[in-house]
């Protein structure tokens, strides 16, 4: 039996009063708010585009995706910058958050199955909750949360 387990480091942030967090594999960057170009015709969740040092990187608003109300950004406001989709050239992403935590480390042991808020919610999109000593974090599978093949409709569009 192996005594050591692995853990895995996850970037937590916060939407309303909800923390989540995501495998820090998939984030490549966070960024301030900067100025969001809206899309015509794109679904309510997909605040616009932003230009990321000349590439057009697609925005998408959490708290709407999550049918949380949107609010005003706030000084805390960012955007996390991921990837989605397998391949070696995943679909670069913003998520735009409340705020962003911290890096946390999360032995298997500390992750419950999300089998339990399944009558409630999709839990395909939850991997599981993460047990962060007085919180729980519900950690998210970013590509089923911001599906690739919904992201190629609205980049090919953009």
């Amino acid at each position: 039996m192996n005594l050591m387990q692995q853990a895995d480091s996850y970037l937590t942030f916060t939407l309303d009063a909800a923390l989540f967090a995501v495998n820090v594999t998939r984030v490549l960057e966070i960024l301030e708010i900067k100025p969001i170009v809206k899309v015509p015709m794109s679904p309510s969740f997909m605040r616009g585009v932003i230009n990321l040092r000349g590439n057009i990187l697609p925005v998408i608003d959490a708290r709407i995706k999550f049918g949380m109300t949107d609010t005003p950004f706030t000084i805390d406001s960012c955007i996390i910058v991921m990837g989605i989709g397998a391949g070696k050239d995943p679909l670069l992403v913003g998520v735009l958050v409340d705020s962003v935590r911290e890096v946390i480390e999360l032995r298997e042991a500390d992750i419950q199955p999300s089998t339990g808020i399944g009558a409630f919610c999709n839990s395909e999109l939850i991997v599981g909750m993460g047990n962060t000593g007085d919180n729980f974090a519900m950690i998210l599978e970013p590509d089923k949360v911001f599906a690739a093949d919904e992201l190629m409709l609205l980049a090919a569009a953009s």
